[in-house]
């Protein structure tokens, strides 16, 4: 109450509204994909980190960032941090950012990594595709139990990652470091030096917008070579899978082209930079509501709703040892000139497979 009461303070009610509306969008998204991960770990704890599961945890965190991140604004605005229009401000508009980044670099190296998978695969790995392991953990022995033990207790040892995903986590590394390079820029920018640290910031933004709309056509050529490829797959799962597919390649396309002409035309990505009161204008108010909402909020969200089904729950066939049982039977012999002994054997054969979810 006390916090509502200073904002309306020193916040007009045209720029609370809309960061207010942005909070809840992102807290709710942020929400979502951390439910919807603990739900999936708890269906299936053996099969390990799946893209399913990685893509809700790296959307989860850039929610939680720009959630944050509107809070922090607010706060800054009506405590007047002296800080937040230097590092402090730039390193919260830009963490969630590179998470968002982050999640859909993920999913483009998925759709590479399918378009070019081997032309004679089986049409069930294609269709379960969604729920192949992003990280493999090391395969263990049938009988040690050992290592299993270990991988519940530590469920990052011992994973293998792909060759692209291997990329992605290289370039994202590359990225961070860059934007805490420029942080420390914009951070000695703010002594009696020559630096300006607002065009440091805007030339960082540029660059970060670039990446961006590069990654909405990749997604849009993948997402339709994708598209083209599931055609030819007569399944139910695959038409399904198949305009999931090309709705999120328009979504990121649309969504992408505009947050990126928002970043290349206007100065709304550097709104901390800003005195905040110079906000109170719709134009700028708009824009501010495209580029975070139309631009993020919205692709975090579209990827949530098509992944919103809960993977099968993992079934492990055990057989049992096989268990033969003889019948001997001896019979009195008719003819002592002929004696005769005879046996007559059955074996049953009982092979029982029970199947447990884990």
């Amino acid at each position: 109450m006390v916090f509502e009461i200073t904002a309306f303070n020193c916040c007009p009610l045209t720029l609370l509204e809309p960061i207010l509306a942005l909070m809840f969008v992102d807290g709710f998204l942020a929400c979502i994909a951390f439910t919807q991960l603990t739900r999936i770990h708890l269906r299936n704890q053996q099969v390990g980190w799946t893209r399913q599961k990685v893509l809700h945890l790296v959307i989860g965190s850039s929610n939680l960032g720009y959630f944050i991140y509107f809070i922090s604004t607010l706060v800054a605005t009506c405590e007047g941090w002296p800080c937040w229009c230097h590092a402090c401000g730039f390193i919260l508009m830009a963490l969630p950012n590179i998470l968002f980044l982050a999640a859909f670099l993920l999913l483009l190296s998925f759709w590479v990594d399918l378009c070019h998978q081997a032309n004679d695969e089986e049409e069930d790995d294609e269709e379960n595709s969604t729920q192949q392991a992003l990280l493999d953990n090391v395969k263990s022995k049938p009988g040690s139990s050992n290592c299993r033990m270990r991988c519940r207790c530590c469920p990052l040892q011992g994973i293998h990652v792909g060759s692209r995903q291997k990329n992605v986590i290289v370039v994202i590394m590359l990225i961070f470091i860059l934007m805490m390079s420029f942080a420390m820029i914009i951070w000695i920018g703010a002594g009696k030096n020559p630096i300006d640290s607002s065009i440091v910031a805007e030339v960082y933004v540029d660059f970060f917008a670039a990446t961006v709309l590069l990654l909405g056509g990749a997604l849009g050529c993948y997402g339709l070579l994708l598209f083209s490829k599931l055609r030819k797959v007569r399944s139910e799962t695959a038409s399904s899978e198949m305009w999931k597919v090309a709705g999120l390649a328009v979504v990121s396309v649309i969504c992408f082209s505009s947050s990126a002409l928002v970043a290349f035309l206007t100065d709304i990505p550097l709104s901390y930079h800003w005195n905040v009161k110079k906000l109170n204008e719709v134009k700028a108010l708009v824009l501010l509501i495209l580029y975070y909402f139309i631009g993020s909020s919205m692709p975090s969200a579209f990827v949530l709703w098509i992944m919103r089904e809960l993977p099968p729950p993992v079934i492990v066939s055990r057989q049992e040892q096989s268990r033969v049982i003889t019948f001997i039977r001896r019979n009195t012999p008719t003819s002592t000139d002929h004696p005769q002994y005879w046996a007559t054997a059955t074996s049953l054969k009982n092979q029982v497979s029970k199947a447990s979810p884990i």
